[in-house]
């Protein structure tokens, strides 16, 4: 098992949100926190909340150079990094023609390119230490596609192929270094505000600190990989279907009507 007390915990997107919130319970299962976000603000509240030994950055993960900066003064300051939660995203909720380009850019370079500047700035001392463990918030979005999230699944389905990938590699070349990917439906934490589910009884709208639990629970009994909830698993076997099978179920099931009345993080 990963065992957390003790342990530094790198958390990205850690000023408000499921961050926050993992943050918060990671410091009560012992860990060492080193938290990131571009939320100065937000930041400093974590820390003035936790206290102990955290440690915040202000980095902007869509700012290639400026995030492998801030891996490296964290790597001198505070140390190999044992569990890092690739969890920082950001959502449009615009369709493709409403998208400007640099919206869409911004989606891929926080969403996924920020997962390959982090692991690769600090899985080279969780390989030498002989153990760590990578953490991916995808997104179920990551496993089906839907409207007014063109941008956001593409980013979220390269998320899950990433953490797929680099499991499979890190198996191959014999390293000791786990890896979880988590695919929640959406969570109720401000950034996904105005969406709606036909059945929530099937597909909840997730409250956060379940989430929250979840994901912390997975990352110590090493699961590979968590879906929530448990029916989004039926669409990968849906996904066998052919399309027009698959859209009708969709369809059924409200998801590709799930974002119309989309309003986001307020404020």
């Amino acid at each position: 098992m990963t065992r957390l007390r003790g342990s530094h915990v790198l958390i990205t997107g850690a000023a408000s949100g499921i961050g926050r919130l993992m943050a918060q319970e990671a410091r009560v299962r012992g860990a060492r926190l080193t938290l990131l976000d571009r939320d100065e603000a937000g930041l400093k509240s974590v820390l003035a909340e936790l206290g102990g030994d955290t440690a915040v950055y202000t980095v902007d993960l869509s700012d290639r150079g400026a995030t492998q900066a801030a891996a490296a003064a964290i790597l001198k300051a505070r140390g190999t990094v044992d569990v890092l939660i690739n969890n920082a995203g950001i959502v449009t909720g615009k369709s493709i023609l409403e998208c400007s380009d640099e919206a869409i850019e911004r989606t891929f370079q926080v969403n996924a390119l920020a997962l390959f500047w982090m692991t690769r700035a600090f899985l080279p001392a969780m390989i030498a230490q002989g153990r760590g463990h990578v953490v991916t918030v995808a997104s179920a979005a990551g496993l089906s596609g839907t409207s007014r999230l063109t941008d956001y699944c593409s980013s979220k389905f390269a998320a899950v192929g990433f953490d797929e990938s680099l499991r499979l590699e890190l198996k191959r070349l014999g390293h000791p270094v786990r890896t979880t990917v988590v695919c929640p439906y959406y969570i109720d934490t401000g950034m996904f505000h105005g969406v709606r589910t036909r059945f929530p009884w099937l597909l909840p709208i997730l409250k956060p600190d379940y989430v929250t639990w979840k994901i912390l629970d997975a990352v110590e009994r090493n699961r590979r990989r968590l879906i929530m909830p448990r029916f989004v698993l039926a669409v990968l076997m849906v996904k066998a279907l052919p399309p027009a099978l698959f859209d009708a179920v969709t369809a059924f099931f409200g998801v590709n009507r799930s974002m119309d009345e989309f309003k986001g993080r307020q404020g």
